[in-house]
């Protein structure tokens, strides 16, 4: 890539160039915004809602207390135990972030692509 040139990957918020890598995941942590989850929502035909924020917050408090992105199960688990068991469910966070809750999500939420999604 040449000086100045811009990947399909790069997300400019509030006029600055975020670095995405190949599967449009922040390369950089530390470039998470509300802005940029907006941003990396659109990308992904997805409107956040309120109820999209509340999961987006517990998956950014999941990754500060394990220091990992969860996978599917854990994520319903975390869920579960924070919202109660009718939002700790595998449907309610694939209707939210289809087709892959557990990678969408993490993108979203500005966090490294899980490495076991199932």
């Amino acid at each position: 890539m040449q000086c100045g040139e811009r990947t399909l990957a790069d997300l400019v918020v509030n006029g600055e160039e975020i670095e995405l890598d190949e599967e449009g995941y922040l390369v950089h942590l530390s470039d998470w915004s509300p802005d940029a989850a907006r941003l990396l929502a659109d990308r992904e035909e997805i409107a956040l809602s309120d109820a999209h924020w509340e999961i987006i917050e517990l998956l950014r408090d999941f990754y500060q207390t394990y220091d990992l992105s969860p996978a599917m199960r854990p994520l319903v688990k975390w869920i579960g135990k924070h919202l109660g068991p009718d939002k700790g469910r595998s449907i309610y966070l694939m209707q939210l972030f289809p087709p892959s809750p557990a990678k969408i999500a993490s993108k979203i939420a500005g966090l490294p692509k899980p490495t076991n999604c199932l």
